[in-house]
C-alpha cells in the first residue's frame, strides 16, 4: 500500500490487518477538518492493497455545520446536501469495500460514530466500557447514512428503534446478546486484545475465503444499503430547511447551561 500523509487519522498495518485511528482528540474525534475525505482514501488504498485481509476503524465522533442564510428552500436543501455528500461517498466506499470490515469501538459511540458505520461492519468489536447511544430525535435529527435499515438487518426492527428512534443507551454487553457485537474485551488490552483476536483468526482461516464469505453475505444488501443512505440524506435535508435541528441544539444549548449555572451555584 502506498504511503499517505494525513492530518487527522493514522494508518497502520500489522501484517494482513489495515488499522485506521481517527486522531482529533482535541475534538473528542469528531467528522470535521480532513477526518472524511482521509478516511476515504484510506478505504481506497486497503481495498486494492493484496497484502490485508482486515480493514479496521477505531474511534467514533459526530459533527454538525451551522446555519447559512439562503433566499429560497430549494437553494438551502441543496447547500445542505452538498455538505452531506462526503458522508454519503464515505459510506458509499465502507459498502462496496472487499476486505472484511472490522469496527472496533473503545469506548463510548454517539450519534454518527455509532449510527454510521456499526450497521455495516461485517465483525463488530468493542470494549467493556463501550456504550451506543444515537440522539437523533432529541436534536431533530433522522437516522443517518442508511441506519435505519441497516440498524434494523442487524438486531432487527424493534431493537433497532430502541436506538435510533427513542435514544436509548445500550452497553456493549446488550449488544453482544442481542448479536451486533461479535467479541467484548476489557477496556485496559482493548487494542492489543483485538489485534490478537485477528491475527488469530487469519492464522485459523484463509483470508481469500473469509474475503468471499464476506462478498457473498454482502451481495443481496448492498444495493438496498445504498439506497438507504440516500433517501437518509435526502430526509436529513429536510430536516435542516425546516429549521428543526436548529432550534433542538439551541434548546440543548440552552439546557447545559442552565445544568451548569446550577453545578457552579452548588459549589458556593
Amino acid at each position: 500500500m502506498a504511503t499517505t500523509k494525513y492530518e487527522d487519522i493514522v494508518v497502520t498495518n500489522r501484517g494482513k490487518i489495515g488499522i485506521i485511528k481517527l486522531n482529533r482528540p482535541k475534538a473528542l474525534n469528531s467528522f470535521g477538518g480532513k477526518m472524511i475525505p482521509e478516511l476515504i482514501n484510506a478505504i481506497r488504498d486497503l481495498n486494492e492493497d493484496p497484502s490485508t485481509i482486515f480493514t479496521v476503524l477505531t474511534g467514533e465522533g459526530s459533527g454538525l455545520s451551522t446555519p447559512e442564510t439562503y433566499s429560497t428552500t430549494a437553494e438551502k436543501k441543496l447547500a445542505f446536501l452538498g455538505r452531506f455528500m462526503p458522508a454519503m461517498e464515505l459510506l458509499r466506499s465502507m459498502i462496496n469495500h472487499k476486505k472484511v470490515f472490522v469496527l472496533a469501538l473503545n469506548g463510548p459511540a454517539v450519534g454518527g460514530g455509532a449510527a454510521w458505520f456499526a450497521g455495516i461492519a461485517d465483525i463488530m468489536l468493542a470494549s467493556s466500557s463501550t456504550y451506543i447511544q444515537v440522539p437523533f430525535s432529541a436534536l431533530g435529527l433522522v437516522p443517518e447514512n442508511g441506519s435505519a435499515l441497516s440498524f434494523s438487518q442487524q438486531i432487527g426492527v424493534r431493537r433497532a428503534h430502541n436506538i435510533l428512534t427513542l435514544g436509548d443507551k445500550v452497553g456493549a454487553q446488550e449488544l453482544e446478546n442481542w448479536g451486533m457485537i461479535n467479541r467484548v474485551f476489557p477496556q485496559e488490552t482493548f487494542h492489543e486484545d483485538m489485534v490478537q483476536f485477528l491475527e488469530e483468526l487469519l492464522q485459523r482461516n484463509d483470508g481469500g475465503s473469509m474475503c468471499e464469505s464476506k462478498r457473498l453475505m454482502n451481495e443481496g444488501f448492498r444495493d438496498a444499503r445504498m439506497l438507504a443512505v440516500l433517501r437518509s440524506v435526502d430526509a436529513l435535508a429536510e430536516r435542516f430547511v425546516d429549521g428543526v435541528p436548529f432550534e433542538r441544539f439551541e434548546l440543548k444549548r440552552r439546557e447545559l447551561e442552565e445544568k451548569s449555572k446550577q453545578r457552579q451555584s452548588s459549589k458556593l
